[in-house]
């Protein structure tokens, strides 16, 4: 598989549609990214302490509760967004949370001037911007085709490193124009350029169908056979194969669990499965490589000090390092090697990354008369070269690999605990950083260290292996099959209601192919999830 390769799956249109599909719900990590690109530059800006009146002394203060209130927001949203998406489906929650999100940015950038709006704009935009979060990498899951599934979910962190990129040259580029910086247009165009991507994803969206796997356990058998054979581009033996093998699985999901109940969620697998994805987000963001995305200036600033616009330029340079590595990942690497392998290694070479980092810094100066010395310059390329390891590791595995891990019944309740285990994390970090940068300076990277060969040790005996498997299978569901002529079964199965679908289900755990005339019984189930962990 060549760089840029298209793979042929079902048919050329099937392939294009679903990378299309990938290219517009993931606008909302685009919007992720952008967010918290756009907010490390907006607030270092002269205009903003004085259109909202405060101060130096309290300028920590702002700096934390500006990112931490809309993470506080994305929080809460994880909490309502769950059981939404299961009563009214994947695709109206995702348009539903696009239009919060719009909301919350007109409130930001209204001209209020007044701090508890600005607040609450964050927190509203933090409720879009968390259900989003957790609706879309699940949809992508349900949809895309498993030989791309790892690609497409990828997606996520490769948009989102676009929307830091352009956040952090738009921060640059106001703050060098003599006609905007210096007036309140320097940070309220950079807050309301979040509109056009917002609205494009809230219409791009009305264009795609509701996930299959969601209308088959709803019984909306010939909506889900319209939506499979979309995605897939034809209605052909293939085609037809995955949503008889996709039917099949979800019988033996429910046969397995007649009625869902929260006592389920304690059995074995479900608890090791609700350990591993809410804690890989945690990793995740305790890497701290969300930090530096929010706080680049910040960080920069700290290592080579801000002579003229210096930390805003390494800022943008920074970002541009995280588009190269993120696109490499998603076109090179992402089908090439098993998700277990990319997030161990991944984070093994972070954590010497981290280690080089603090020494230099704290030992070797880095700065000399407001010239940056060689000492500066290693500790640059070490956060660009941790930057590059994450992109192709901890920040675009997760998305696709956590989706993977639940079978669809609790998928999305399993989406939205990861998504709390996410957002706190992220909360507690960007909360956390303007401290850490003022009280204990480059001793900070000594703890992302610390964090980086915890995530090591967890995913060596924790992480197991879904790539290229039917999404079924991945989440550990396993089952046994009786095949037998359509003859067999009872008359009032055999005449029931003709389906547009060419495989439809009829009642316990059979599945009827009316195409070829079989019928398929789920006979055994196993649920194996954490057999084959270390």
């Amino acid at each position: 598989m060549g760089f840029f390769t298209i793979p042929e799956l079902n048919t050329r249109k099937g392939t294009l549609r679903a990378y299309h599909l990938a290219a517009i719900i993931f606008i909302s990590s685009f919007l992720s990214g952008y967010d918290a690109g756009v907010a490390g530059g907006v607030l270092t800006y002269k205009p903003f302490e004085k259109d909202f009146d405060y101060t130096s002394t309290t300028e920590s203060k702002v700096n934390s509760l500006t990112v931490g209130l809309e993470q506080l927001g994305s929080f809460l949203a994880a909490i309502i967004i769950y059981p939404l998406t299961n009563k009214y489906g994947r695709k109206y929650c995702i348009i539903g949370s696009a239009a919060v999100f719009c909301v919350g940015v007109i409130i930001q950038v209204s001209p209020s001037r007044t701090l508890g709006a600005w607040y609450f704009g964050r927190v509203v935009s933090g409720l879009g911007m968390g259900g989003m979060s957790v609706v879309v990498p699940m949809y992508s899951a349900e949809m895309v085709p498993k030989e791309i599934r790892g690609r497409c979910g990828s997606f996520y962190q490769w948009l989102y490193t676009w929307g830091i990129l352009l956040a952090y040259w738009v921060d640059y580029g106001v703050a060098a124009s003599p006609s905007i910086a210096k007036v309140s247009a320097e940070w309220q165009i950079p807050v309301g350029l979040q509109l056009i991507s917002g609205g494009l994803l809230l219409l791009g969206t009305f264009s795609l169908p509701e996930s299959s796997r969601w209308l088959l356990t709803q019984n909306r058998t010939d909506e889900a056979w319209k939506s499979l054979s979309w995605i897939r581009g034809d209605a052909g033996e293939k085609t037809i194969a995955e949503f008889s093998e996709t039917q099949q699985g979800l019988k033996a999901e429910r046969s397995a669990r007649d009625n869902f109940s929260l006592r389920e969620l304690f059995q074995r697998e479900n608890r090791l499965r609700f350990f591993i994805g809410p804690m890989l987000f945690i990793f995740q963001n305790t890497t701290g490589s969300s930090a530096l995305a929010v706080f680049g200036p910040q960080y920069f600033k700290l290592l080579v000090g801000s002579t003229g616009n210096r930390d805003l330029l390494l800022t943008g340079l920074f970002g541009a390092v995280k588009v190269i590595a993120c696109t490499f990942f998603i076109w090179v690497l992402a089908e090439r090697f098993g998700r277990r392998t990319l997030l161990t290694g991944g984070s093994a070479l972070m954590a010497v990354c981290m280690l080089i980092t603090a020494l230099i810094a704290k030992f070797v100066p880095t700065d000399s008369g407001g010239n940056v010395t060689n000492g500066g310059r290693a500790t640059v390329a070490m956060i660009y070269l941790d930057i590059m390891i994450y992109n192709c590791s901890w920040g675009p595995v997760p998305w696709a690999y956590v989706p993977e891990i639940f079978p669809t019944r609790i998928r999305s309740l399993g989406l939205a605990v990861s998504m709390l285990a996410h957002w706190s994390s992220s909360f507690c970090f960007s909360f956390a950083s303007p401290y850490m940068i003022a009280n204990i300076g480059a001793w900070t990277f000594l703890i992302f260290m610390g964090f980086d060969i915890l995530a090591t040790i967890f995913c060596f005996f924790f992480v197991k292996e879904t790539k290229g498997k039917n999404l079924e299978t991945a989440a550990g569901t396993e089952w046994e099959v009786l095949e037998k002529n359509a003859d067999e079964l009872s008359a009032s199965e055999e005449k029931g209601e003709q389906h547009i679908a060419p495989v439809v289900s009829k009642a316990g755990n059979v599945v009827v192919d009316e195409a070829h005339g079989t019928a398929l019984e789920v006979t055994a189930v196993h649920d194996t999830f954490g057999s084959t962990l270390k």
